[in-house]
């Protein structure tokens, strides 16, 4: 009987190799039968070219590429262990499989736009959801499961977010309390003979106050407090992408798809994405993420309000300022002169 480790490989390789394949087998599919309707012919010769290039593709970059890494890194650990700050299986997932099928996403709408050099539009009201959503769908997938390696699937797994918390929250407190002294050892000496030593207790406990956290030890509340890293990570892969989920939303609005904006709003879209290929404590994730997402959604979704009105929620517009301010300002403006001097949060 085979055990846990070799199904849960099994059935891992299997997902994987099915979000790798089945979305640019989808979009192509997709496009064929958008080609075939611009033809006006019965003959399906077309679709038929189309759908077996699109399999042609699939079959040769996963027997080129797909499967001699995926054995190079299982059978030789050594060289895995050495990659650092990316991961190889999301970077084939982006380059091979999301950036064809974003590119025939596009080529579907444009070939319905003129039909022989004439005016006439076989465009629908509005795009299918399911291609597009398709694609994203898989790309998470991918990055789940391979998060999903380092844990088991069976047997309660303890949370090390809580010792990481409180070993950031100890660390903190020491570098505020520590900051706190210099500034004070700083002083001038007529201030720091007017300083009483009541106060200066004072002003570190005023730091340290907060909020506490409840905890419980029995009971309903208890069972409802419960946390697994493993269920942490389905929720936070979703939430992650949920900006770019959106955006390319917006593509199937008509007044995108229809004009020259469904350019910028599907390369912005997957630029985005190529933050997935980095691991997930990348000290850079955080500055990509403001140059790769946040920062270039500004100007489109600025650009798509202003020419097209509200198709984009004024929400995200907020977001993205929002973040991208503060990651500029806490960063780098608050080591400047104007900014650097330290305060006590009240």
């Amino acid at each position: 009987m085979a055990s846990g480790r070799i199904i849960k490989l099994v059935v891992f390789e299997l997902l994987e190799l099915a979000a790798f394949s089945i979305p640019t087998l989808v979009m192509m599919e997709q496009f064929a039968t958008a080609y075939q309707k611009t033809k006006q012919s019965s003959d399906k010769t077309h679709y038929w070219l189309v759908v077996s290039c699109s399999i042609a593709y699939v079959a040769s970059v996963t027997l080129l590429i797909w499967v001699p890494i995926k054995v190079l890194l299982y059978k030789k650990q050594h060289l895995y262990k050495k990659i650092t700050g990316w991961r190889p299986i999301l970077m084939m997932c982006v380059i091979l499989t999301t950036l064809p099928s974003f590119s025939f996403s596009i080529a579907v709408t444009e070939v319905q736009k003129n039909v022989n050099g004439s005016t006439v539009d076989l465009l629908p009201d509005s795009l299918p959801d399911l291609p597009v959503s398709l694609v994203i769908l898989s790309l998470i997938l991918v990055d789940i499961i391979e998060k999903l390696r380092l844990y088991p699937l069976r047997g309660s797994q303890k949370c090390s977010e809580d010792a990481y918390i409180h070993t950031s929250s100890l660390q903190q407190i020491k570098t505020v309390t520590d900051q706190v002294r210099q500034n004070e050892e700083n002083l001038a000496p007529s201030q720091a003979a007017k300083t009483t030593p009541e106060v200066q207790p004072q002003r570190r406990a005023h730091v340290l106050t907060g909020p506490r956290e409840p905890y419980f030890h029995s009971g309903v509340l208890r069972t409802m407090s419960r946390r697994d890293v493993r269920a942490d990570i389905f929720l936070w892969s979703f939430l992650l992408w949920s900006d770019t989920i959106e955006m390319v939303r917006v593509a199937g609005h008509p007044a995108v798809y229809k004009s020259g904006w469904l350019y910028p709003v599907y390369i912005f879209s997957f630029i985005s994405l190529l933050r997935i290929i980095f691991t997930p404590q990348n000290p850079l994730l955080s500055t990509s993420g403001i140059l790769l997402q946040d920062l270039p959604f500004v100007f489109v979704r600025l650009s798509l309000i202003i020419v097209l009105g509200t198709i984009t929620p004024i929400l995200g517009l907020c977001k993205n300022v929002l973040v991208t301010f503060s990651y500029i300002y806490f960063n780098y403006l608050t080591k400047l002169r104007p900014f650097s001097s330290f305060e006590i949060s009240p």
